[in-house]
């Protein structure tokens, strides 16, 4: 299988479509590479990566 590139959007509506309104759209437009596609993605792997993006987006916040 091939790599794919897919947003994180895409990821979440297949598995956990209610956690969108909880995502901002700077991490729901997040590109991520997917390295044996989509079609072959698990529930539990697609937490992870939803997770870790979410960690990844907060890196450039700014506490005041």
């Amino acid at each position: 299988m091939e790599m794919e590139t897919v947003k994180l959007s895409a990821i979440v509506m297949k598995w956990y479509p209610d956690m969108m309104p909880f995502l901002k759209q700077d991490e729901l437009d997040s590109m991520i590479v997917l390295r044996d596609g989509l079609s072959i993605l698990d529930s539990a792997d697609a937490m992870d990566i939803i997770q870790y993006s979410i960690c990844e987006h907060q890196d450039s916040a700014y506490l005041q």
